[in-house]
């Protein structure tokens, strides 16, 4: 059984046959459909409505679950189809493609997650009766309506600096948090609805294991010999831990623990518990990158200039640096790139993927100083001079980025429950049911 990401797209078209049977027949035999919704412009099919049922009841029985009365459930299923007819109409105003290679793309990521080749998914589809176009059409139609998503919501998500310089700062305050923990653990259990009695004498006896620990006696040995835990034949070991990780519990007491200490016993609902550090460690390790600094000069081939014009033109250019004259200059008087233009050509420091890999592959090669011959990339012609070369600690940008995704994140939802509303709100919908 493969564990398809996009399992609704591949049990739609289940739904579509499962309904067939139940389409309205015309005099001469003939299937006919019928109207829904009107959504702006376009519409929203009853064949749809039904197959789109169908399959709810499907998962539903497949899952055991209950489903809502039908007219509820029409309702429901109706008005999710109309927001994505909305969704699509956007898109398309957007002029949103997804190109064939894309879908490829996605489907060969998909087919190896399920350690088959690309080239068998239209088999494997066959065998549980899916139709590989249709697959291939729904996946787009996902694809589209997340690129839509990235563009009107994701994109227009802001971090204001003070959202995240809080974020960093509770980062680096939350010691637990932003630590690793090699731990053992003894246990000293009560059974389940244990009377005080109970607890008492569990109480006693891990108190006498905490004097022994504080004696100089191993922990490890004391585990063996006295823990309930499943960990205890184990000298209580139970690894590494990371800190946002651990139990409720455990996070309260390793927060006062130094590397090689333990706790006194805690009593929790199990029992009473002792926790010793064996060793700590920072999660946040310092990141380092080595960055290149380079100006370039660009020249993009067009109806006027082929490319054998701009080729001769850049080796005309590079012969005169080599000879005294100033890159900048001429950078500024030629180059076809507008981002650096006015810098002349100068790219500031950069890491490693900024480039195309045409780009990059040249810079790298190149030593300081260096004014490389023309060489070619999806843009056009291009010389270089690399102006510098370092590694660079990038811990600190590493921490800003990493919160502005958690910000992010954090109003994703809420943000994409009112962008939805909002173009429902704004959209002409006409119900036929």
């Amino acid at each position: 059984m493969y564990n398809f990401r996009y399992l609704a797209v591949l049990t739609a078209v289940h739904g579509l046959a499962a309904v067939a049977g139940s389409e309205e027949l015309s005099d001469s035999g003939e299937f006919i459909d019928g109207v829904a919704a009107i959504v702006n412009e376009g519409v929203v099919l009853k064949s749809e409505l039904r197959s789109s049922t169908a399959l709810i009841r499907e998962r539903a029985k497949a899952e055991n679950l209950q489903l809502p009365p039908t007219d509820i459930l029409q309702e429901q299923v109706l008005e999710r189809l109309i927001i994505e007819q909305i969704q699509m109409q956007r898109a398309e105003r957007f002029g949103i493609q997804i190109s064939d290679q894309m879908v490829n793309a996605a489907l060969t990521q998909l087919a190896q997650q399920n350690n088959f080749a690309f080239e068998r998914m239209p088999e494997i589809l066959a065998r549980d009766g899916i139709d590989y176009a249709a697959y291939r059409r729904d996946m787009r139609k996902q694809m589209t309506l997340e690129q839509l998503r990235q563009i009107d919501v994701i994109g227009r998500i802001t971090a204001s600096p003070r959202e995240i310089e809080q974020c960093v700062s509770d980062l680096e305050n939350n010691v637990v948090g932003n630590s690793e923990f090699n731990l053992s653990h003894i246990l000293i259990s009560v059974p389940e609805a244990a009377t005080a009695s109970q607890f008492a004498a569990a109480e006693a006896r891990a108190n006498e294991v905490y004097e022994a620990l504080q004696d100089g006696a191993n922990f490890g040995e004391m585990a063996v010999r006295y823990s309930d835990s499943q960990t205890g034949l184990e000298g209580g070991s139970l690894g590494w831990r990371k800190g946002d990780q651990l139990p409720t519990l455990f996070s309260d007491i390793v927060i006062d623990l130094g590397e090689g200490e333990f706790s006194q016993p805690i009593r929790a609902v199990s029992g009473f518990h002792i926790v010793k550090i064996n060793e700590l460690r920072s999660a946040t390790k310092k990141s380092e990158i080595e960055q290149i600094n380079v100006r370039h000069i660009l020249i993009t081939p067009n109806e006027i200039i082929d490319n054998e014009t701009a080729q001769q033109r850049l080796t005309e250019a590079a012969e005169k640096i080599r000879a005294g004259e100033n890159f900048a200059e001429l950078a500024k008087l030629m180059s076809d790139d507008p981002g650096s233009v006015n810098e002349g050509g100068n790219m500031g420091w950069q890491g490693p993927g900024t480039y195309v890999p045409e780009f990059e592959e040249a810079a790298q090669k190149a030593e300081i100083g260096e004014v490389t011959d023309p060489f070619r990339t999806r843009f056009g012609w291009h010389i270089l001079e690399v102006l510098g070369k370092r590694t660079y600690d990038n811990t600190e940008e590493l921490k800003e980025n990493n919160c502005v995704q958690r910000i992010r994140n954090s109003k994703l939802a809420n943000e994409s429950e009112l962008w939805l509303r909002r173009l429902r709100d704004e959209a002409f919908v006409e119900t036929r049911i």
